[in-house]
């Protein structure tokens, strides 16, 4: 009985210990969503899991990356491109083409665009979101308020997990 209830107690132990590293990881390094849409099609499918490091540094945030975060407005958890940086100023203009502070950017991601325009100024500690499925995007240049403070960014999707024959690094 002694050998049985050593056993029990050993594998609870290691089991309850596993348990909390995993909570731990999920909670400070990364964790997993799975995507709602098709806003970022054909970069991310609607139901492809996605691999999302959390994010505690934003000064490192780059013009391009693909981050997560959390929308109020929406009550939800969104994936999006981010375009705009704080105090950027950003020109959508007819057929899609964006400017940065009067430079016009390259996206090659972008397969759909659409003919919604705007010019966003954006404030210090926020950023301004756009599908890479511009067309079929809600997005920034749709929001009531068009800015996603840093504070609600959850982190950056690094890769896509499954499904497996979609296994691949986001860029």
């Amino acid at each position: 009985m002694n050998t049985v209830r050593s056993f029990v107690k050993e594998w609870l132990l290691t089991i309850i210990f596993a348990i909390v590293i995993a909570i731990a990881i999920n909670k400070f390094l990364f964790f997993l969503i799975s995507v709602p849409s098709g806003s970022m099609y054909p970069t991310i499918k609607p139901k492809d899991k996605i691999i999302t490091t959390r994010m505690y540094n934003f000064e490192k945030i780059k013009r391009g990356e693909i981050l997560v975060f959390y929308s109020h407005e929406f009550e939800e958890t969104m994936v999006k491109r981010v375009i705009g940086l704080p105090n950027d100023l950003v020109e959508i203009k007819e057929g899609g083409s964006v400017f940065i502070n009067g430079n016009r950017i390259e996206e090659p991601y972008i397969m759909y665009p659409d003919s919604r325009t705007g010019t966003f100024k954006i404030p210090q500690g926020k950023y301004l979101f756009l599908g890479d499925n511009r067309v079929h995007s809600l997005d920034s240049r749709s929001w009531k308020e068009p800015f996603i403070s840093e504070k609600d960014i959850k982190g950056k999707a690094v890769s896509i997990l499954l499904p497996l024959e979609r296994i691949s690094k986001l860029h």
